[in-house]
């Protein structure tokens, strides 16, 4: 086996806490094994199993056991189908006073293996009994790259985190991780080679066994990752909270698409020939008992798993995210290349569908064009400062030694015992998770919506370090996007709820920049970012008023020039109201999106019209405003300050989105998707903001935990003594036969296409939330100072004719309205100025980067 040495840091080493150096270097890698001493490494695996494979044994009927109880059938829980096998009843012995088997695999599996090792002829599973995930090792329990005679050192490691997604979506993404990793094999750097693949391990973290689609367990089986009634409720005492199991794959994915995976056998010579790029991949398929929302997911993956491999680096994705062949690669690159790179993500794109075909729908092109707009202008303009607000969890990566405590942290001395843990950044990102469960307040409880971006200003904020967050263009995936309406209203409102606070949040411990080792320039420009953030945060908050305005004075200024524009004016500010209205009134009635979705969908379609209104209204003015010139003097077009101000906000942003295309090389979502985005993007603003404030007392992720786990499994029972010397008796499948048949059952779970499930809308009404009294104040604060600013403009201000013709109002009043959307137009089109600079810089220094570098 090949080894290799990435980065600085050693899988071996740890950190003294009591280290009194006060001078500290922020390129010191802080290690896994932080304040705990090192665990020896078992040896003789694979050539010794560590674990007797169960198929060694014969009859176990003199061994203790527990009655039999009634089991479920395949179709109600294919983890409790043991008696459709045929089973008999094995001598195990507990090691560590924990329930870990080593499991022989179906015959397909052996056959496709390109070499024979324990790792490829049994799959291990282990009944986790832990109550917490950071307990999973200190109770025993270990990883399978740690227990070889060789222990490997891991440099990606890969957390994809499902619910109840189906087998479609995470053979989307495990494709394209199992591109990745031949890749990595096949590449050049000599960095990796032809073993890198012992250096990856892919975990799957599933939230709740009760969620799980059957068609995944019928994937991770084909795949070898898992078994059909290998499963305990107990051992001994200890209630069983995860479900982990272990294989080395040799079996690829291929074709994914009409709902059928297929699967690609390099035993069989045809398949093998249509698709060569197969590899050996480390599988961990991780079963959670309970339903305990993602962030538990990625508890288990970063206080579990991750101290044991002490991975280089850790990248995070959602099933349905399919990384870019070179994707993982160009995100490690960015690490390996960087010393003071603690986080970095890549380009996320919209899934448009073989040809752009699902472009058809307005939704998704919308999403298309805003998700490439952010990857072309905001992404990199952050980048360029160093501090990224947000790191997608669907697709993003992080250096794990950054995420640990440094020795200026935060220390939390338990009450009871006296001791005392040193915080660190990810103890600042689960901490959402018992936020959600305790008395806290809404606006902490609406921040950790967004536990990512905690994370993210964590990791640049840490005492004594100098992290920086990067944007890494050339590592690409893509990823689902909602395709109905009531989908994306949900989903933007933890968005853009979660991003809110967090941004206050960061806004309000801006001044942490200075507890780091950032250099005075970095500590300036950081803040400056926050500057830039704080406007965009305040844009937002008076963005319907503003929207309004415009809309008024355009409306008012075409009433002006004809006379049924008169009629027409009024007719839709009248709608307009209305249509604002019902939106508060649905949002605030606690009325589901998927409930009111044709009503929504009709509040969508007048805001699409509305903007074709306004756009035929401004290029009509210009050109009344062109008739009304007198002289040839080109600059007399801009004496009409709020036309000028409109047209140079307009020809800004617009522009910037084009130029910075150009500059990035993608301008395909220019002629596909801008279209889409224009018409709907009065319904982000007047729809999405409003359901989304209206509900910040719904601190829901569309999932609800469970109240325990299902007694639906085998119990091991130890007896009084728990004596691990003793054998006790389980039921098994040793029968190599009995164990073919068990995987061609689950395999025929994904063979026939998939056939989508119509969910009946839930019709009962919302529970009233402890935080109603509070939502219904910050809206009633929101509605209030938007519809103040414009009362005050209009009112107090009057409007100015857009077409060139005097106006008889009054010119202070005049003046005074034709300031403030003069000063809000400016400041649109310097906001867009600064994201074009931020780009530009971007692009200028990855050119330069891979100039010195070549």
């Amino acid at each position: 086996m090949e080894t290799a040495h990435f980065g600085n840091y050693n899988v071996n080493t740890y950190t003294d806490l009591n280290d009194d150096d006060d001078v500290y270097d922020d390129d010191d890698i802080e290690p896994t094994t932080y304040n705990q001493p090192p665990v020896p490494q078992p040896q003789g695996y694979p050539a010794a199993p560590r674990y007797n494979p169960i198929n060694q044994y014969e009859s176990a009927d003199e061994y203790d056991q527990e009655e039999d109880e009634e089991e479920e059938t395949l179709e109600e829980n294919p983890l409790a189908a043991v008696h459709q096998l045929a089973t008999k009843k094995v001598g195990i012995q507990l090691y560590n006073n924990n329930l870990v088997l080593d499991c022989p695999v179906a015959t397909n599996l052996s056959k496709a293996s390109q070499f024979e090792t324990p790792e490829t002829s049994y799959m291990r599973y282990a009944a986790v009994t832990s109550t917490e995930p950071a307990n999973y090792r200190h109770d025993g329990f270990d990883l399978r790259q740690n227990i070889y005679s060789d222990p490997r050192s891991t440099q990606l490691f890969i957390v994809i985190t499902i619910y109840n997604e189906d087998d479609i979506l995470l053979a989307r993404t495990l494709k394209g991780v199992f591109k990745n990793i031949y890749n990595l094999r096949k590449s050049k750097d000599p960095k990796w080679g032809s073993e890198s693949w012992q250096r990856v391990v892919v975990s799957i973290v599933a939230d709740g066994r009760a969620n799980v689609h059957p068609r995944v367990l019928g994937l991770m089986s084909s795949l070898g990752c898992y078994q059909e009634g290998v499963a305990f409720n107990t051992v001994g005492d200890k209630e069983v909270t995860a479900h982990v199991y272990e294989y080395t794959t040799n079996i690829g994915i291929g074709k994914v698409s009409d709902g059928v995976v297929e699967l690609i056998d390099p035993s069989d010579k045809d398949t093998r020939d249509k698709s060569p790029k197969i590899c050996p991949v480390q599988l961990l398929f991780c079963i959670k008992e309970k339903n305990a929302k993602k962030i538990n997911s990625h508890r288990w993956f970063f206080e579990a798993f991750a101290p044991l491999l002490n991975p280089f680096v850790c990248i995070l994705l959602d099933a349905g995210t399919k990384p870019d062949e070179h994707a993982l690669y160009n995100l490690w690159l960015e690490f390996d290349r960087h010393d003071d790179v603690a986080g970095a993500c890549g380009e996320i794109q919209a899934d448009v569908g073989r040809w752009g075909k699902r472009l058809l729908n307005p939704l998704v092109a919308t999403q298309n064009f805003e998700y490439k707009i952010s990857n072309v202008l905001d992404k990199p303009l952050e980048s360029a400062f160093g501090f990224i607000s947000v790191l997608p969890g669907a697709f993003s990566a992080y250096r794990y030694t950054a995420l640990l405590p440094s020795r200026y942290g935060n220390f939390f001395e338990d009450p009871e015992s006296g001791e005392k843990t040193v915080l660190g950044p990810l103890d600042k990102y689960f901490k959402g998770e018992e936020v959600h469960k305790s008395n806290t307040g809404i606006f902490e409880q609406n921040m950790y919506l967004a536990e990512d971006r905690i994370l993210c200003f964590a990791l640049v904020a840490k005492p004594g370090c100098r992290w920086k967050l990067r944007y890494v263009s050339a590592a690409t995936a893509v990823t689902d996007v909602p395709s109905e309406l009531h989908d994306l209203i949900g989903q933007r409102r933890r968005w853009l709820n979660g991003s809110f606070f967090a941004a206050l949040y960061a806004l309000t411990h801006a001044f942490e920049i200075w507890h780091t080792n950032h250099s005075l320039i970095h500590k300036i420009m950081f803040h400056v970012e926050f500057i830039y953030q704080f406007f965009n945060l305040l844009f937002s908050w008076f963005s319907i008023a503003n929207f309004f305005l415009v809309f008024y004075i355009i409306s008012k200024s075409m009433g002006e020039t004809f006379d049924a524009g008169k009629i027409l004016s009024v007719i839709l500010e009248w709608i307009y109201v209305a249509c604002l209205m019902v939106c508060f009134i649905f949002s605030l009635g606690g009325n589901k999106p998927k409930t009111t979705n044709k009503a929504y969908v009709t509040i969508v379609v007048f805001f699409a019209i509305l903007m074709i209104y306004l756009s035929v209204g401004v290029i009509y003015l210009s050109v009344k405003n062109i008739e009304s010139i007198t002289s040839i003097k080109f600059v007399d077009f801009f004496k009409n300050n709020i036309l000028r101000s409109l047209v140079i906000s307009l020809a800004s942003t617009y522009i910037m989105y084009v130029v910075a295309s150009l500059l990035f090389l993608q301008v395909g979502h220019l002629f596909t998707s801008f279209f889409q985005y224009m018409l709907l993007s009065p319904s982000y603003i007047n729809v999405l903001n409003v359901y989304a404030f209206c509900n910040i007392h719904d601190l829901s992720w569309g999932t609800k935990g469970d109240n325990g786990p299902k007694q639906d499994l085998q119990k091991l029972s130890k007896g009084k003594d728990e004596d691990q010397s003793k054998k006790f008796a389980i039921n098994v499948a040793t029968d190599q036969s009995a164990i073919d048949e068990a995987y061609l059952r689950m395999h025929k779970l994904i063979e026939n296409p998939l056939v989508e499930e119509v969910k009946k809308v839930d019709e009962k009404e919302l529970a009233m939330s402890k935080f109603a009294l509070i939502r219904s104040s910050f809206v009633m604060l929101w509605i209030v100072s938007n519809f103040a600013l414009i009362a005050v403009v209009i009112q107090a201000g009057g409007v100015e004719r857009l077409d060139g013709a005097d106006d008889d109002d009054d010119d202070t009043a005049t003046r005074i309205s034709s300031i403030y959307l003069q000063v809000v137009l400016y400041s649109v089109a310097v906001l867009s100025f600064i994201r074009f600079v931020g780009a530009f810089w971007f692009v200028i220094g990855r050119i330069a980067f891979s100039a010195i570098h070549r």
